[in-house]
Parts: structure tokens; C-alpha cells; sequence
């Protein structure tokens, strides 16, 4: 994920005025304490950080890769239907798959 899309994210989610204060103020416990900007700019990856805020705020799974996008589930089961034994992008442990 990219800085863009994770902003893009953000703002779809909660506004962009509250999803930048979210990004500014929430501590996200699951990344050591520290909040979604200190993370970015310490070098965690964008979607790390997404997924961190989803969780902290409780944002159903549906939505976690997008409003309009298909959840990793719907678009493995696609992968496995146009491909056989190809498996997905390998996604970490903590995050849906």
C-alpha cells in the first residue's frame, strides 16, 4: 500500500478531518504505543498502520481493504478459481486473510 492509498483509505473511512486526527492522536497499542503518524514516520508500512486503525476502531473486516473493494477472502476465492494451486499474497499473521 501506498502513502496515497492509505490516505485515501483513511479519508473514505472517517472523513478527511477526523481520519487525520485519528491518524495524529490515536495511540495504537498493537504498534508499540505510539500513533498512526509516529509509526509512518518511523518507517512502519502504510498498511500495517490501516490495518492497526481498523482494528483499534473497530472497522468491520469487510472494509479493510477499501469500502468498494473485495475482502482478501472474496478475492482469494477468485484467485483459486481462474488459477489452480496458486496461492495469495502472504499477509501477516495478525491481519485477515
Amino acid at each position: 500500500m501506498r502513502m496515497t492509498q492509505f490516505w485515501e483509505f483513511v479519508s473514505h473511512e472517517f472523513g478527511e478531518s477526523y481520519g487525520r486526527v485519528v491518524v495524529d492522536d490515536l495511540i495504537l497499542d498493537v504498534l508499540g504505543g505510539v500513533t498512526g503518524r509516529e509509526a509512518l514516520d518511523s518507517g512502519v508500512e502504510p498498511r500495517e498502520v490501516w490495518y492497526a486503525l481498523c482494528e483499534a476502531l473497530d472497522v468491520p473486516r469487510n472494509r479493510w481493504h477499501g469500502r468498494d473493494k473485495p475482502s482478501a477472502a472474496a478475492a482469494k476465492r477468485s484467485r483459486a478459481n481462474s488459477v489452480a494451486g496458486q496461492e495469495g499474497v502472504a499477509w501477516p499473521a495478525q491481519w485477515p486473510r
